[in-house]
C-alpha cells in the first residue's frame, strides 16, 4: 500500500508561476501592457506625444548648436540624420533596460496574484518599450528624409541588425538589473552613475575612427559603441566600421539576460517576502 500524501502540506509556488496555457500568459501579459499604457502614458498632458517630442528636441539641440562648431559632421552633409543615427540606438537601449530593471519593482502589488510572473511584468514592460520606441524611430527618420534634402542610399538591413542589438542588450541588463535592483538597494544609484556618461562615450557626436587610438583602444568595449556604428553603416554607404563585432555585442546582451532569469527564478520571490 502507498501512503496518500498529507494534505497539511503544501507546495511551494514555483518563482515563475504555476504552469499556464500560451493563451492564458498572453492574456496577463496584455492586460499588463494595457496597464502599463495607462500609468505611463495616460498620466500626464500629451502621453505619447512626449515620447516623441523629447528625443526630436535634444536632436534639434545638438544639430543646431554643434552645426555652429563644425562645417559639417563626421559622415554626411545633414547634422540632424547624424545625431539622430547615434542618439536613437542609445535611447532605444536606455529606455528598454530602464523599463526591463523597474518591471518587478513597478508591478509589486501583482505579484500576490498567482497568475502574474516575473517573466509577465518583464514581457509587458519590454513589449510597451519596444513598440513605443519603434514608433519614435520611425517618425522622427522619416520626418528627417522627408524634410530634408538627404542624398543617401539607405540600406535597413544594418539599421534593423543595429536596432535588432539595442533591444537585446537593453533586454539583458535590464534582466539582470531587475534582480540587483530588488537585492541590493545600493545598485541602482551605482548604475545611474555608470550610465550617466553614456551619451558622450557611444558614439553620438561623433564616429570610432575620429578618437585618437587610446580612445579608440578604451571605447571598444562599450558595446553601444558597435551598435552606433552598425547603425551608421547602413545610412550612410561609404562608411565602412571594421571595428564592429555583433558577436560582442550579442554576448554582452544575453550572459546578463540568462543570469537575471536564473537569479530572479532562485531568490526572487524571497526577496519580495521580505
Amino acid at each position: 500500500m502507498t501512503a496518500s500524501p498529507d494534505p497539511a502540506i503544501v507546495q511551494p509556488r514555483s518563482p515563475l508561476g504555476p504552469p499556464r496555457s500560451s493563451g492564458s500568459t498572453g492574456r496577463v501579459v496584455g492586460a499588463l501592457i494595457l496597464r502599463e499604457m495607462s500609468t505611463t502614458y495616460g498620466r500626464s498632458p500629451g502621453g505619447y506625444i512626449w515620447a516623441i517630442l523629447e528625443p526630436v528636441g535634444m536632436i534639434a539641440i545638438l544639430a543646431a548648436g554643434l552645426s555652429i562648431l563644425f562645417r559639417a559632421p563626421s559622415l554626411g552633409t545633414n547634422f540632424l540624420l547624424f545625431y539622430a543615427a547615434g542618439l536613437l540606438p542609445l535611447r532605444f537601449f536606455q529606455n528598454l533596460s530602464q523599463s526591463a530593471g523597474m518591471a518587478i519593482q513597478f508591478n509589486r502589488a501583482l505579484m500576490a496574484y498567482p497568475r502574474v510572473t516575473y517573466v509577465d511584468t518583464i514581457l509587458a514592460r519590454v513589449i510597451l518599450a519596444i513598440l513605443t520606441q519603434t514608433m519614435v524611430v520611425l517618425i522622427i527618420f522619416g520626418g528627417i528624409f522627408l524634410t530634408q534634402d538627404i542624398r543617401e542610399n539607405v540600406d535597413l538591413a544594418p539599421v534593423i541588425e543595429g536596432f535588432l542589438l539595442a533591444i537585446t542588450l537593453g533586454v539583458g541588463l535590464g534582466t539582470f538589473n531587475c534582480f540587483m535592483f530588488l537585492r541590493f538597494a545600493l545598485w541602482k544609484s551605482l548604475w545611474g552613475i555608470v550610465t550617466r556618461p553614456l551619451m558622450l562615450i557611444s558614439g553620438v557626436f561623433y564616429i570610432y575612427e575620429d578618437l585618437p587610438r587610446i580612445g579608440q583602444d578604451i571605447l571598444w568595449y562599450n558595446p553601444l559603441m558597435h551598435i552606433t556604428g552598425i547603425v551608421r553603416s547602413g545610412i550612410y554607404s561609404t562608411y565602412d566600421p571594421t571595428y564592429v563585432s555583433w558577436v560582442y555585442v550579442l554576448l554582452f546582451g544575453l550572459i546578463p539576460m540568462i543570469f537575471g532569469t536564473l537569479l530572479l527564478w532562485r531568490y526572487g520571490r524571497d526577496i519580495l517576502q521580505r
